[in-house]
């Protein structure tokens, strides 16, 4: 470890502070950058969890837990949501009769495996063709600003 030698209290106090402001601005730029991943993963989350768990669904009853884990396996790991996400969203679109719930084991409510419905089809079907273009427009704007910066 470096040792610094200081030849009074005034230029300690001196360095105190400049190692303090810097402290600060580094501080700073971390959380800069977790609100940019935070903002990123809005996007995910907000806009395209509620369709991408409507599809998962699309393919056959399953858990909460399972949805956050094909997600995860079908894009390879870069995005793999919490079920802090996902149960909220199974328990409002449960109340939309997008999907129903059922017990395993309805003695011991273990786990809730989730089927889409017939209404939950045709939501799934009318919300993925409105996103489509919304989508496509995205990965267009995403290919341009991947290009200007890289």
């Amino acid at each position: 470890m470096d040792e610094f030698k200081f030849s009074n209290i005034e230029d300690i106090k001196a360095e105190e502070k400049r190692l303090y402001e810097e402290y600060k601005q580094k501080l700073n730029e971390l959380k800069k950058v977790q609100k940019e991943k935070e903002a990123v993963g809005q996007v995910l989350t907000k806009g395209l969890l509620p369709i991408y768990v409507l599809y998962i669904l699309s393919l056959g009853p399953t858990n909460g837990n399972d949805i956050s884990h094909k997600i995860g396996e079908r894009t390879n790991g870069l995005w793999v949501p919490s079920t802090g996400g996902i149960y909220p969203l199974l328990k409002k679109f449960e109340k939309e009769d997008l999907i129903l719930g059922e017990w395993d084991d309805p003695k011991k409510k273990f786990m809730k495996v989730y089927t889409l419905t017939d209404k939950g089809f045709k939501e799934f079907n009318n919300r993925k063709s409105l996103l489509k273009i919304k989508i496509e427009e995205a990965l267009d704007v995403f290919k341009i600003i991947y290009s200007d910066l890289y």
